[in-house]
């Protein structure tokens, strides 16, 4: 059998709902895709996409995204690997655009541009602010959907298993191993983070932590500082290996 294109690659914990009803949105014949899912107490829905064969289900015993996605490219048989979150919109379009990329000579990976969802005349400005940083040389988020061949991701040795800023540190080795590409249409990413915070709060915090980040500060510090009390630091700093698995 023909492998596929290209596999969607989606952490989930807790955001099951968006992921079911973001697969059965998409066109199953609109490119030649393959679903695969690392997911943390998977809800029963998301079993059954597993059972019937839409997805590849990885079952994770931990909420990790460096270890759940470096699990989910491990099952993957295409040549370009998306990395997806469930509460980004994804449509025919970006499929192409993806289909496009994997087919360009040169290119070894990339992520889409980013569109906010609130859209005050400020934050339009920063829109067009962040795509010119990010074509530069600026960090590629998980949000935007950051791609790689599957070979560079090998060699690259996948994700780094820490709790915070693995897209981060992931995109900064991107960068210095070939070219990378930015792609349109732009997606939308879920501004429910903006909303609770507000967005010059979120702005300025995740501005802050990146260049904390750059500076040498531990993302598990940084993690344990972001979210407080709110998370169980010790659930994400313990062995990625062996820790996730098909459900029978």
């Amino acid at each position: 059998m023909k492998s596929p294109l290209i596999a969607l690659i989606v952490p989930v914990w807790g955001d099951d709902a968006l992921l079911v009803d973001l697969v059965d949105r998409l066109p199953s014949d609109s490119k030649p895709i393959e679903w695969i899912v690392a997911a943390v107490e998977p809800s029963e829905r998301l079993r059954d996409l597993g059972r019937s064969g839409k997805i590849c289900l990885v079952v994770c015993d931990r909420p990790s995204r460096g270890a759940q996605m470096n699990a989910g490219a491990l099952e993957a048989r295409a040549s370009l690997l998306c990395f997806h979150h469930a509460d980004s919109e994804l449509g025919p379009e970006h499929l192409a655009a993806l289909a496009t990329a994997a087919k360009t000579d040169g290119i070894i990976g990339g992520a889409f541009h980013r569109q906010f969802d609130d859209r005050h005349f400020w934050m339009k400005r920063w829109e067009r602010l962040v795509r010119c940083i990010s074509v530069a040389a600026g960090p590629l988020f998980g949000d935007q959907s950051i791609f790689v061949k599957a070979d560079v991701f090998q060699q690259m040795g996948g994700f780094a298993d820490i709790p915070l800023m693995e897209d981060i540190e992931f995109s900064r080795r991107l960068r210095r191993t070939g070219r990378i590409t930015l792609l349109d249409p732009p997606v939308w990413s879920s501004p429910r983070r903006f909303r609770r915070l507000g967005n010059l709060r979120t702005l300025l915090l995740n501005a802050l932590f990146i260049v904390l980040f750059y500076l040498g500060v531990s993302p598990h510090t940084l993690h344990r500082w972001y979210y407080g009390e709110r998370f169980d630091h010790r659930r994400v700093t313990g062995r990625s290996t062996a820790e996730c698995s098909h459900p029978e």
